[in-house]
């Protein structure tokens, strides 16, 4: 199950890195290459930081061509995008909770501590978008808007948790992708957030 999430998920972030690539008046090899670091960002990144090698997309080839003609594919139906958003959050949701589990996994299997393995799981399922918005000249949105990256924290916490208690690994998917989905769209409904820091040094002289 979590492969096919996975495929679906990295092929609509690629979309929504081609439309963040779109509002900058990239090229077509800017929009190629934007699709295909905000899909598979965030697993090179972790595998690089976990010495994990080859990375795991460069054994995969059919996940290049899948990015990149997904990111292509959207300067073609552009027009009909605004009519797909929804949809695109609940997919970008469950994306969010496939890349923080297979992050954990990846450590899992590596050995590393528990730490590691909840930052593991962070990286894999964020930085893909912190990579976009910054290519894109824009403040992260995963850092600003509605809860998103203390979604993957508690997904992974609750997947590492489940896994200690000896949870069966189908119930416990299950369970973590019910919780995390309910709290994504819960934020995005009703406009949960962290508390924001806000530093101006004119008003603290003042």
């Amino acid at each position: 199950m979590l492969i096919y999430i996975y495929l679906i998920a990295i092929t609509a972030e690629a979309m929504s890195g081609a439309l963040a690539a779109g509002r900058r008046n990239m090229d077509l090899f800017g929009v190629s290459l934007i699709a295909f670091l905000t899909a598979l960002g965030g697993g090179t990144v972790r595998d690089i930081m976990l010495g994990n090698f080859p990375i795991s997309w460069t054994q995969h080839p059919p996940y290049i061509y899948l990015t990149i003609g997904a990111g292509l594919t959207t300067m073609l139906v552009a027009r009909v995008m605004h009519r797909l958003h929804r949809l695109f959050l609940v997919l970008d949701a469950m994306g969010l909770i496939a890349f923080t589990i297979i992050g954990c996994n990846v450590a899992l299997g590596l050995g590393y501590s528990l730490p590691v393995v909840v930052m593991s799981g962070i990286t894999t399922g964020i930085f893909g978008g912190i990579l976009r918005d910054v290519l894109c000249n824009r403040t992260p949105q995963v850092l600003r808007h509605e809860l998103y990256a203390s979604v993957s924290l508690l997904v992974a916490l609750l997947y590492l948790l489940l896994c200690d208690l000896g949870v069966d690994e189908n119930i416990n998917m299950l369970a973590s992708f019910a919780v995390g989905l309910s709290i994504r769209l819960a934020a995005i409904r009703w406009h949960w957030s962290l508390p924001v820091f806000s530093y101006s040094p004119e008003r603290w002289r003042s």
